[in-house]
């Protein structure tokens, strides 16, 4: 793809080192002439030292040819002013970092995709390695959906049953659906069916639509959580 990054800080960075190495064309503008110099002589891409809030330079990023555009500064401002002009552009796919939650409708109503605040979204995820130790990896959907990985213990409720099974008895109700499992560190997840046996050492891949409290993890025996 052809991608556009607005801002080398603290978010653009780590962007534009994925984005390169996953064999992007990518061009990155930076206002900041030091950040600017150090990505250019860090990456494999083109930098712009210019103000990404003028249409000049989104053309001179090469805006008409663009298949995205990702605004990463710390300004919501800015931020916003770069996803109209690339609109003018269209450019078909246009994100950008919100970091004012207040700001995500304006955003949304000019048919920006977003990710809101970073800082914040870090922030819970260290409160929840904390809170819910048996947690691999997890992704909140809406309010109190989450999908999440977890361990299976050798002393989990759930261990040794299949996932028929598991319903029947009441471990597995209609908001929770296993939804991949990974076994002995074998590439590809294995597909779970009614008939397919849990074990101790598979990591799932579960849904749940109330969330992974504590009374969810120990189905998998991580009585942990409780403390």
């Amino acid at each position: 793809m052809y991608i556009i990054i607005v801002g080398a800080g603290d978010i653009g960075t780590p962007l534009i080192d994925i984005a390169t190495r996953s064999g992007n064309e990518v061009v990155v503008i930076e206002r900041d002439p030091d950040k600017a110099d150090r990505v250019a002589n860090q990456y494999d891409c083109l930098v712009l030292n210019a103000d990404a809030t003028t249409k000049e330079t989104i053309s001179d990023a090469g805006g008409e040819q663009a298949d995205a555009i990702i605004s990463t500064t710390d300004q919501d401002a800015t931020n916003i002013m770069v996803c109209l002009l690339a609109q003018e552009f269209d450019i078909p796919a246009i994100l950008s970092v919100v970091h004012n939650p207040e700001h995500m409708g304006l955003f949304r109503q000019i048919g920006v995709n977003t990710m809101q605040n970073p800082q914040q979204l870090i922030a819970e995820y260290l409160y929840r390695a904390v809170a819910r130790p048996a947690i691999v990896d997890f992704m909140r959907i809406g309010e109190e959906a989450e999908v999440f990985e977890i361990e299976v213990t050798p002393e989990a409720p759930i261990t040794g049953k299949s996932l028929n099974e598991a319903a029947a008895s009441g471990l597995l109700d209609d908001d929770m659906l296993v939804v991949a499992i990974e076994r002995n560190g074998e590439g590809h997840p294995i597909t779970p069916r009614g008939n397919t046996e849990i074990e101790a050492g598979d990591i799932l891949t579960v849904y749940s639509g109330v969330g992974a409290d504590p009374e969810i993890t120990d189905i998998f025996g991580h009585h942990e959580d409780r403390t």
